[in-house]
């Protein structure tokens, strides 16, 4: 990408959209086209069309999406199916109609099975259940998936898919009921020292197994993508086992119990942990084998407790408001 390259981010106030143009800024981008949610209904098909026809972006990096932890994907599996849904759709389709060069559409590596092989490599898509937990999460980025492979498919687009794992850093969401693992531990601990409560409880077992991306090194990873030369490129593309699909992680794991420890020593929480055994533990493993990407040259550079401590820091700065 020229760094005046017109370039379109999705969702560029959420926590991996301001990554991404944090990125593209410290990289020398200067021609970012931004819209906020009030400014551009994603969901709204005549509205996103009427942009591209407008402002005609070259490139395109989809981080916009409804997302949640467990609760949120358990209470409104409605929202998140229709919303992600909408929103896909109507970028993907109206990048095709104004010839934009290549997008990026990120997603999540729950699309993969519950009880898929570990590591979970990119071949392992619908081979099996997924968590039931967050499956309308899940199949709406599924459906992504199929949309860039069909439209390359069909159209000659160069459209990739990046699946992530765990994901927190700065603008991640605090607030309890829709958060994801982190950050909610992180606002527990907390309010739980500030309050001197004698414990905190976590859900579930503490068993299952997590790995955690820092939000800035996969905005890194996004860029280095969609900078890949052409060959290399293409060759993800058409990849006979996995096209158009390429997971991004550390290739690092740790247990929530074991993260839960490192979250309160980090916060300073002086209290005892409890594990509620009787909240649903959701996948037991799930580790992305992302040695494609390790293979093309790219590694993750933000070790986990560094990542942590930053994160809280923000929690901070920011109020501690948990918004």
């Amino acid at each position: 990408m020229k760094s005046t390259a017109k370039i379109f981010v999705a969702g560029h106030r959420g926590m991996v959209g301001s990554a991404i143009v944090r990125a593209l800024q410290a990289h020398g981008f200067i021609n970012l086209l931004l819209r906020s949610r009030t400014e551009l209904d994603l969901c709204n098909q005549q509205a996103v069309e009427d942009f591209f026809r407008e402002q005609q972006p070259e490139y395109v990096l989809i981080a916009a999406a409804r997302v949640g932890g467990i609760i949120a994907n358990s209470s409104y599996k409605g929202e998140f199916i229709h919303d992600n849904l909408m929103i896909q759709n109507n970028i993907i389709h109206s990048s095709w109609l104004h010839g934009v060069t290549r997008l990026l559409f990120l997603g999540s590596t729950c699309i993969y099975p519950k009880f898929a092989p570990q590591p979970m490599r990119e071949e392992h898509l619908l081979t099996g259940t997924l968590e039931p937990t967050n499956d309308a999460y899940a199949i709406a980025k599924i459906a992504g998936i199929y949309q860039c492979r069909s439209y390359n498919q069909q159209y000659g687009t160069k459209y990739l898919s990046a699946m992530p794992n765990n994901l927190y850093g700065p603008n991640d969401n605090f607030d309890l009921e829709k958060s994801h693992v982190l950050p909610a531990m992180i606002r527990k601990c907390h309010e739980a020292k500030l309050r001197g409560d004698a414990h905190v409880t976590i859900w579930g077992s503490g068993r299952p197994l997590r790995e955690f991306l820092q939000v800035d090194d996969l905005a890194e990873a996004c860029l280095f993508l969609m900078n890949l030369d052409e060959n290399r490129y293409d060759e993800l593309l058409h990849d006979p086992d996995a096209p158009a699909l390429i997971n991004v992680g550390s290739g690092q794991e740790i247990s929530i119990h074991d993260l839960a420890l490192l979250v309160q020593d980090v916060v300073g929480f002086v209290g005892e942990l409890v594990f509620d055994s009787d909240k649903p533990d959701g996948t037991p493993r799930k580790l992305a084998d992302s040695s494609r990407i390790h293979a093309l040259g790219w590694q993750h550079t933000v070790a986990l407790r560094d990542g942590i401590a930053g994160a809280y820091r923000w929690f901070l700065e920011n109020g501690a408001s948990g918004e």
